[in-house]
């Protein structure tokens, strides 16, 4: 028998390599899998959600307030996707106030959340433009500056060019459920 002279080192040869590679690629991974999971917010776990539970009475009151004074909203989504335009209608012309926030709620990501206020243009509008554009399915509430009523509906933004908020909306609703 021949002894083999020509046997290189370990770290020569491809094997060992090829089988640190796998546990190496997992350690890689979890890495960035942690770096993930901590540096972005999902926010979908409320902190306060005992607060937030005790405050959905007040929402219903606020939204009660809005069908008493007869309120309905129309928003209407500009071509770039950053103007908007609010038709608010009520029972008493002379009750609308001068100005008006909407916000709009992202489902899943609040970090998209975005508030305006929305200031008439004088020919029965309110006007904003929100800071970035927006696509989507969204959350949209409609108030006013001291909370005392609320207008909110669900928009799709890419399906429906304007929204119909209020009253209106919801005698549409349930003539569509008949």
């Amino acid at each position: 028998m021949t002894a083999r002279k020509d046997a290189n080192p370990w770290y020569r040869e491809p094997w060992p390599w090829i089988l640190m590679a796998g546990p190496a690629i997992v350690v890689v991974a979890g890495i960035i899998t942690a770096w993930l999971a901590f540096d972005s917010n999902d926010g979908l776990v409320e902190d306060d959600y005992y607060k937030q539970g005790l405050a959905i009475n007040q929402r219903l009151m606020r939204d009660k307030a809005a069908a008493d004074l007869g309120l309905g909203a129309e928003v209407i989504a500009g071509s770039n996707g950053r103007d908007l335009r609010l038709l608010l209608t009520g029972a008493q012309a002379s009750s609308l106030p001068e100005r008006v926030l909407l916000r709009l709620v992202h489902p899943t990501r609040a970090g998209g959340d975005q508030t305006i206020e929305l200031v008439p243009d004088g020919s029965g509008f309110y006007v904003g433009r929100l800071a970035t554009p927006v696509a989507g399915r969204w959350n949209v509430q409609v108030e006013d500056f001291r909370r005392q009523w609320r207008l909110a509906a669900e928009w799709n933004v890419a399906k429906q060019p304007a929204l119909r908020l209020g009253a209106a909306a919801e005698k549409q609703g349930a003539e569509g459920l008949r």
